[in-house]
């Protein structure tokens, strides 16, 4: 890759060098700075508004009724270094991203910030309890000294990139320097009567929280127990104001789910070839991985390939196992679109494109379960409700094959739960900025609440028998099975958004024929 090491100067004079960060060379001689400002024609970034940007307001009005008076403050996160002088592909807060509206890779470093309006105000008389101020780095563009010195922002290093003006008109949110941000946060914080108090999402950005705190610590309001307390509240009502998805935000999710499949006909497509070769587990996430690539932003977590006695690992990624002919293989993935909303979907094939008897009894057994899971799904059921219309299945099926030592209702009772050996996790969970969304809410707004029209969740049973498990039959042990689908509530009940991806026995051989004549073919 272009290093930072690229960039050398001659001659012995130490005025003529700068080192920065302890590791590289850059010219600072007058001569050299004035010359790179000069003969550069201009890179403009045409940034256009962007889909979300209708979204957001309601969501900024929501969340500022909730807490009015108080400064909201919405780090994006930092550049995080993965070794020396490289950085993480960034990756901005799910909070931040759910009210700016911005996905991709915008913007390492930037601050949204709700500031509240004075009583009697202009903003106060139409309704109105914050401003909304989007605190960002301006462009490093070749009239500045950080064109050619900042390899985080300046665009010599990273290209033309959205300063105040493009994220602006893409989000149309008011921006400001983020030099600014330590004044603004600090006007009229106080503990007396008509006072600013300050909340922020702590885990986003510890620079930022740092920030917050001093601030709050020179104007009196260093209570640390009241101000986590507080802090949390942000967080959790954020996360339980994605529960219902928008329009938006459900044409997202069907997006991430089509380009899941186009990832899983690729895995397809290669795994007749790639079976019983060193190391083919990885092979099969590299092709999964090139379409998240393509069709969207990333992965969106890590995808787990798991053959054979690596299936009932729960979240095996490691991905450095060989896929052998005969054994199941079970992929979990999921494409994470340029707006950051991700698919979740689980399916396990026969390797070589036949489930066995004893498969096909385990799969179809998961996949009963399954649909009892989505039968008894409706706006008012909760997930807890879902959770266990699935044990009650898996319990009954391995009481039948007699693994079970003790009966179904013994195992199903608070103080039995012998089942659960065989399916420790849970099999539903809520979808959409992240893949196990909305995980601040409280327990009662989440496992304890009612399912409503517009949420978006998975539903994914599955039986895991560790290959040195001695309480299940040999024949059993090194099986995995888990199949995971993408559920849309709406008023009239459950759709499976994922229903286009196959999951039959029937379906997924075909599936998986289809999938390699189509590779046998190109070939030839």
């Amino acid at each position: 890759m272009g290093g930072e090491q690229s960039l050398t100067v001659e001659g012995d004079s130490k005025d003529l060098e700068d080192r920065v960060n302890n590791r590289t060379l850059r010219p600072v001689s007058s001569t050299f700075k004035e010359f790179m400002t000069e003969g550069w024609d201009s890179q403009e970034p045409q940034q256009h508004a962007l889909e979300s940007s209708s979204y957001t307001p309601s969501r900024l009005q929501s969340l500022g009724k909730r807490f009015p008076g108080e400064r909201l403050v919405i780090p994006a996160g930092s550049l995080k270094t993965r070794n020396n002088d490289c950085d993480y592909a960034f990756r901005p807060d799910t909070t931040f991203a759910y009210y700016t509206g911005l996905g991709e890779d915008f913007e390492a470093g930037a601050v949204l910030v709700l500031n509240p309006v004075a009583n009697g105000s202009t903003e106060s008389q139409q309704g109105q309890t914050h401003t909304a101020t989007l605190f960002v780095h301006p462009r490093a563009d070749q009239s500045t000294e950080d064109y050619y010195r900042s390899s985080q922002y300046g665009e010599y290093w990273v290209g033309p990139r959205p300063g105040l003006a493009e994220l602006s008109a893409m989000t149309g949110i008011h921006t400001a320097d983020i030099a600014q941000l330590a004044d603004a946060l600090g006007k009229d914080v106080g503990t007396e009567e008509g006072a600013v108090r300050l909340r922020v999402v702590r885990d986003a950005d510890p620079q930022i929280t740092q920030m917050v705190e001093d601030t709050r610590w020179e104007n009196g309001c260093d209570d640390p127990d009241f101000n986590t307390a507080s802090d949390g509240k942000l967080h959790e009502f954020a996360a339980e104001e994605r529960m219902i998805k928008d329009s938006y935000e459900i044409a997202e999710m069907r997006k991430a789910v089509n380009a899941t499949k186009l990832g899983f006909d690729r895995i397809l497509e290669r795994l007749p070839k790639v079976a019983d070769k060193p190391r083919s587990e990885r092979m099969l996430e590299g092709a999964f991985n090139s379409i998240a690539r393509e069709r969207g932003n990333d992965v969106g977590y890590g995808t787990i390939v798991a053959s054979g006695s690596h299936a009932p690992v729960l979240h095996w990624m490691r991905n450095n196992g060989t896929v052998h002919n005969g054994e199941l293989l079970l992929i979990d993935a999921g494409v994470e679109v340029n707006s950051l909303y991700t698919a979740d979907i689980t399916r396990t094939f026969p390797v070589g494109g036949s489930f066995s008897p004893l498969q096909r009894k385990i799969y179809e057994t998961v996949l009963s379960a399954q649909q009892a899971a989505f039968d008894i799904a409706k706006p008012g059921v909760t997930y807890s409700d879902i959770h266990h219309t699935v044990m009650r299945v898996l319990a009954e099926a391995l009481h039948d094959w007699g693994i079970l030592p003790v009966s179904v209702e013994e195992s199903l009772s608070p103080s039995g739960q012998q089942h659960r050996r065989w399916h420790a996790c849970g099999c539903a969970h809520h979808l959409g900025l992240d893949v196990h969304d909305c995980a601040q809410a409280r327990y009662e707004s989440y496992q304890d609440a009612p399912i409503e029209a517009g949420m978006i969740f998975t539903i994914e049973p599955g039986l895991y028998f560790k290959e040195n498990d001695l309480l299940v039959p040999p024949e059993f042990r090194g099986i995995g099975v888990r199949i995971e689908d993408d559920v849309l509530m709406t008023e009239q009940g459950p759709e499976w958004i994922s229903a286009g991806i196959p999951k039959s026995v029937e379906g997924v051989e075909q599936w998986m024929a289809q999938q390699a004549a189509r590779k046998t073919s190109s070939a030839e």
